[in-house]
């Protein structure tokens, strides 16, 4: 256990004292050295060795003073010596230590003064032997408080995954795999962390595989079976002659090491793998990645875009912010000079729960347990101010991973979910004990967080909490249209659902929302979720929203659309919106839009968010069959199922007519919603019209028809089967007797206006537009005035960010105004506006 920083102080301060009047030569480094470790309440003998041999390059023999492998090299000088030289000697070792050996801190000194290097975070530190007491902290590596710096980013996470990975693959290929491989890699990662975060001592399991285990591997899994069977076991129910190097290690509990495993088996290659990852600095991986790591390891393709396949700490926080953490900071502002009502503060966070209903690897649980010890450690460093004598730090920690709830239906991320908050735990006890120089950890662990291990869509939420109440619900549930659930997971909605009116429109993520609104009706329990943006757009608004208005449930913030960097497999950014919602009319309230779905959101307060996710009356629209107005219904064009085989180019529509000149006129301008807004020109032959004579006088025709003749027939659906028998028809037919606007179904929402435009027959469309016929100057300013794409942005559906123009919601549901009166309308001459490309 590391002493306090104030007994690293006081011996500091003893040891400046002791050397700085001594006339030192270099017979005594060993003596300054062994005085040094003993500043920080370590032995120098146990994990430095003097003089250690190495070869540099060009074969030439070195001896460096002295070498903690992995952690430090020192190079010391007889005073006032050249300090760059020692440095560039001690560079000069590098080349003949093994990489795993290589150090993380280079010191160098002359007795009188320190120099030290922080080779990770390329920083460099210079003291005098007399200031060495306010520079202690610098050395919280030695004593067991070292501090790590965690980068999103950090390479060390690539070289993690890869080198587990490594492992991983060798395992498998062996023939150890499934349940027990899972386990028994989270349980070397716990390991593999436990050396670098103060658990074990610094290299405990390094020193204990190269020790304790043969060179060709052939033993290692025996004595890592012993290894796990003692972290699961108390001190005092321990054997009497254990091994000491292996009763030193300290007893972890938890059930992360309870369950006996099959014997695994290991060569050198696998051996030497392990002893390579123990060489990474492990401390400086987020719990909150550690989901992640596992993930990549387990599938190669996630291994090499490790860093797209993380659900960013950034995102985690638009959520957890203006859920609950941005009210707690602002609540410990008005509190914090009041040391009663900070103390009843401090215990109420105690009382808080949170549930995480689709944890996967439980990395917002991690963050907002993080995000919460940090608020805690500011309220313990207020109340400090008024108790300068604090005796153990353990009495003033209030949270817990015990307030922290998730299920999860996979089985091994719901164990690293634990695994994690665990680690989490344990690098804020680190935090606290820094703070405050004395070192605090919670181990063996005595507490846990309820992760389990289930379906959340048949399960009952409220069983995990004797209350049934949580504080707070979130979390990012799975994104799955509607259209693409499995047989069970429509079973799981339809279980849900009951009772709501066409929820079969609803995508998989709704699930979660209705069940939370049963959970926290009547409560002041408050609930976030990430979600696909499809829940605050088109007709999935009417079916879901009004059930939760009608449930009680108001929406207290939002994030309107932006880019989410997520953890899924496959998926690097989907489209999101974030929605906060509870039973209680809560203010103030915020939205938060995005210019740019990429970049940074703009805050503004909004008196009410409906549903559309703008400030505005609670109402949703449901789906009309029929306009709202007295004004034309409009249609998608020609859906021609026909297996490509009557569209060309026009270079293709060229060489088709060389051989079937008589198909000539029979050929249609085709527009699509990628032919209208890019001015592409594509040609469609129509055959519908065409007389059986006229047909069987085009040979190059006829091959055409046989052809959708059998695409339709080779087609899994009846109905498409059934269309082979008219194969010159198409499915769903659409001609326009006079000039019709052309409205495309889906456009890029970085247009302000959607683009609409006159055309006439003999021009076809294809079903990707919609057709307003007969229409006249009055629709044609309607659809295109700001009003119009203003209300199209706010209801429309969309394509990840794009628009969709639906006939149902946008076109049938919105009011017009009235028209111009009778003899008022400017005539249409539709030559004068017909479409010649966007």
């Amino acid at each position: 256990m590391p002493i306090s920083w104030n007994e690293i102080k006081s011996r500091a301060l003893s040891f400046s004292k002791e050397w700085a009047d001594e006339t030192s030569e270099d017979a005594e480094a060993k003596s300054f050295w062994d005085g040094f470790f003993y500043v920080f309440g370590i032995s120098r003998k146990r994990v430095a060795s003097f003089e250690e041999p190495v070869k540099k390059l060009g074969d030439r023999q070195g001896f460096i003073v002295l070498l903690w492998k992995g952690t430090l090299l020192v190079e010391h000088k007889s005073r006032g010596k050249d300090l760059d030289r020692a440095y560039s000697q001690a560079l000069d070792y590098f080349p003949g230590i093994a990489e795993r050996d290589l150090p993380k801190y280079v010191l160098v000194s002359d007795f009188a003064r320190f120099r030290l290097y922080d080779l990770d975070e390329n920083e460099q530190h210079e003291f005098a032997l007399e200031d060495f007491y306010n520079q202690i902290k610098l050395f919280g590596f030695i004593a067991g408080y070292q501090r790590h710096r965690i980068r999103e980013q950090d390479p060390v996470n690539i070289r993690a995954a890869e080198a587990m990975g490594r492992l991983h693959d060798q395992m498998k290929e062996v023939g150890y795999d499934g349940h027990p491989l899972e386990l028994y890699l989270v349980r070397l990662l716990f390991c593999l962390f436990a050396e670098d975060t103060g658990i074990f001592e610094r290299q405990q399991f390094q020193e204990f595989i190269e020790q304790r285990t043969s060179e060709d591997g052939s033993d290692l899994a025996a004595q890592l079976s012993g290894l796990f069977q003692v972290l699961n076991t108390a001190p005092h129910q321990r054997l009497k002659n254990l091994d000491e190097q292996i009763a030193d290690f300290p007893y972890v509990n938890g059930l992360l090491f309870a369950e006996t495993l099959p014997h695994a088996g290991f060569d050198a290659r696998m051996r030497q793998g392990l002893l390579d990852a123990t060489a990474l600095d492990w401390g400086r991986i987020s719990p909150a990645i550690f989901g992640s790591l596992f993930q990549s390891i387990m599938d190669r393709t996630a291994r090499r875009n490790l860093g797209a396949h993380y659900t960013s700490e950034t995102n985690i926080l638009k959520l957890i912010k203006p859920l609950f953490l941005d009210q707690l900071w602002e609540e410990f502002e008005r509190v914090k000079g009041q040391t009663k009502r900070l103390q009843e503060f401090h215990q109420r966070l105690r009382e808080l729960t949170f549930l995480d209903p689709a944890c996967g690897c439980g990395n917002f649980l991690v963050i907002a347990y993080r995000e919460l010890r940090l608020l805690e450690l500011v309220i313990l460093k207020q109340l400090s101010r008024s108790d300068q004598l604090i005796l153990d730090v353990s009495q003033l920690i209030r949270l817990n991973v015990d307030q922290f709830y998730g299920i999860e239906i996979e089985e091994f991320p719901s164990q690293i979910a634990q695994v994690a908050l665990w680690l989490m735990d344990h690098q804020m006890n680190l935090l606290i004990s820094e703070e405050f120089g004395l070192y605090f950890a919670r181990i063996p662990l005595q507490a846990s967080s309820t992760i389990v291990h289930g379906n959340a869509l048949r399960c009952d939420w409220s069983s995990l909490l004797p209350s049934g109440r949580f504080s707070y619900v979130m979390g990012n549930p799975p994104f799955v249209g509607a259209k693409f659930l499995s047989a069970d997971q429509k079973g799981d909605v339809n279980s849900v659902f009951e009772g709501i009116r066409n929820a079969g429109l609803l995508d998989f993520v709704a699930a979660w929302y209705v069940k939370t609104a049963r959970l926290i009706a009547d409560s002041r329990s408050r609930c976030a979720f990430v979600s696909t943006n499809s829940i605050s757009q088109g007709e999935q608004v009417g079916v879901l929203w009004s059930w939760m208005l009608q449930q009680g449930m108001h929406i207290f913030f939002a994030h309107r659309t932006f880019c989410w960097s997520n953890e899924a497999r496959g998926n690097a950014a989907v489209h999101c919106v974030i929605v906060g919602f509870g039973a209680e009319d809560l203010t103030p309230k915020w939205l938060f839009s995005y210019d740019d779905i990429k970049g940074e959101p703009l805050r503004s307060q909004a008196k009410t968010i409906n549903p559309y996710l703008v400030d505005g009356p609670n109402l949703t629209l449901f789906k009309r069959s029929n306009p709202l107005c007295a004004v034309p219904h409009i249609a998608i064009g020609n859906k021609p199922i026909d297996g490509g085989h009557y569209l060309f180019t026009p270079e293709e529509r060229d060489s088709f007519l060389q051989l079937e000149p008589l198909a000539t006129p029979f050929f249609h301008r085709w527009i699509g919603a990628h032919e209208f807004l890019n001015g592409y020109e594509r040609w469609c032959l129509w055959l519908g019209d065409c007389s059986p004579a006229q047909l069987q006088a085009m040979p190059e025709a006829m091959k055409r028809v046989k052809a959708v003749q059998q695409s339709r027939l080779a087609s899994k659906s009846m109905p498409t089967k059934k269309l082979a028998a008219t194969p010159t028809r198409f499915h769903v037919e659409n001609f326009p007797k006079g000039s019709f606007l052309v409205i495309p179904e889906a456009s890029s929402e970085r247009r302000y206006y959607l683009p609409i435009g006159f055309e006439q027959p003999p021009t076809m469309c294809s079903n990707l537009v919609k057709i307003l016929p007969d229409a006249t100057l009055y629709q044609f300013g309607i659809l295109s005035s700001l009003m119009h794409n203003a209300w199209m942005r706010t209801v429309c559906g969309r394509l990840k960010s794009d628009y969709r123009y639906s006939v149902g919601i946008v076109y049938n549901n919105f009011p017009w105004p009235l028209p111009p009166l009778p003899g008022k309308m400017t005539p249409l001459h539709p030559d004068h506006f017909l479409h010649q490309g966007a």
